[in-house]
């Protein structure tokens, strides 16, 4: 099993009858390299409950798969609890975490959770309990807190050391010993970023021990026994061809070496690590412009299919799959949004595009189809899944029709 999955092992032939039969812009996700890359994460942490991290992916496909294979699933929105469900989650074994709800969504997971005591909502302001127990609610809950330490691929996903983010370090114990007055506090927990790669791990790992430190001490503030340790996720994928991928096992260790003897259950929420490299998106060229200052290449993908590098700046690997072996020059490719900020890259050497042929953009397996949008009134595009020989429709391409639906 290799720890990270490139452009170019995916089968080319089957990505191009891909394109063919349901046509572009398409998301592809590979239900065999999710089950994969979960089990290196069960490996890595023996001892853990691992939770998947919604958010990253929540296709009804790809959260039955992980269900199926053992994974709790984590959430942050009424939205990804309800999908949770649908795909099978018993609610008991949910864990909600609640950044700022709105109160339509604190008031589903109140109700959720009077209905199934099982079910953990994860806090990271004092006024979201105050609200909580305006509810009624009285049941589990985790106490979010911030250890003042943000790692990660993007300062705006180095979660650890940003303020809208959990309980400041110094109020841990105060809030601790309010909350247990009030709820079943069963858990602490942090997110340090978002990620994580080799040259990340030491001050991830510094980052655990200040939180699991914060444990100790919200247990004494509180006087009971704390169940769980959660430590998030963060685990990253090396987006880049020459970056090395993680060594899970040694992740793991560390880890535990920066939880020390805390008597709990560790909880970590691999999102990003599980489904990354487990999707692409295939898309067509439609022009080839040459000018002085760049060739450009216009395809029928967009910022409206994977906007992060428009938001995050991120590097995608792309390869041209109807031709790989032609000679490599440098390109510029880009959507159709009036936008200087529609494009996937900048004077990339890649082998000579043309028109129709069919281009993969890597590691779109996290974030891409969560952050589809309808700009320029775009319909979203369709999703595959691959599981082994077999192939289906996952979710359907939009048509403009729907795009106007929920207009009056």
């Amino acid at each position: 099993m290799t720890r990270v999955r490139r452009l170019a092992d995916w089968d080319r032939d089957r990505l191009l009858d891909l394109a063919a039969e349901h046509g572009t812009p398409l998301y592809v996700q590979d239900l065999g390299r999710v089950r994969e890359n979960y089990r290196r994460i069960e490996r890595a942490f023996p001892d853990a409950s691992v939770m998947y991290a919604a958010k990253a992916h929540t296709g009804r496909a790809v959260l039955s798969t992980l269900l199926d294979a053992g994974a709790d699933i984590e959430c942050a929105a009424a939205g990804e609890l309800q999908r949770a469900i649908e795909a099978g989650a018993d609610p008991n074994t949910l864990q909600y975490t609640a950044v700022n709800p709105p109160a339509n969504d604190l008031d589903y997971a109140a109700d959720l959770g009077a209905e199934h005591p099982g079910l953990t909502i994860t806090a990271g302001a004092l006024d979201t309990f105050d609200r909580l127990a305006e509810r009624g609610y009285d049941g589990r809950v985790a106490i979010r807190v911030n250890p003042g330490i943000g790692t990660g691929h993007h300062e705006k996903v180095a979660t650890g050391a940003d303020a809208k983010f959990g309980i400041p370090a110094d109020r841990v114990a105060d809030v601790a010993a309010d909350v247990a007055d009030r709820f079943d506090l069963v858990g602490i927990h942090a997110h340090v970023g978002s990620g994580v790669l080799h040259d990340d791990l030491d001050d991830h790992c510094r980052a655990v021990g200040v939180v699991a430190d914060l444990a100790r001490e919200a247990a004494t503030a509180a006087d009971t026994s704390l169940e769980f340790l959660d430590i998030g996720g963060g685990f990253g994928v090396p987006y880049r061809e020459e970056a090395d991928p993680l060594d899970m096992m040694t992740v793991g260790e560390r880890v535990r070496e920066a939880v020390g003897d805390l008597d709990v259950t560790l909880k970590v929420e691999p999102g990003r690590y599980v489904v990354t490299d487990a999707g692409l998106i295939l898309t067509t060229v439609n022009t080839r412009k040459e000018t002085e200052a760049a060739t450009v290449v216009g395809v029928d993908a967009s910022l409206a299919t994977l906007i992060r590098p428009a938001m995050f700046d991120a590097y995608h690997p792309i390869r041209n799959v109807t031709a790989p072996d032609r000679k490599p020059e440098p390109v510029s490719v880009g959507g159709p949004c009036c936008t200087s900020a529609d494009v996937f890259c900048t004077d990339r050497p890649l082998a000579r595009p043309e028109r129709e042929d069919v281009l993969a953009i890597g590691m779109a397996g996290a974030y891409g189809y969560e952050l589809a949008n309808q700009f320029h009134s775009q319909p979203r595009p369709a999703e595959v899944v691959l599981d082994g020989e077999q192939t289906r429709v996952a979710r359907q391409r939009e048509t403009l029709a729907d795009v106007t639906r929920l207009e009056n």
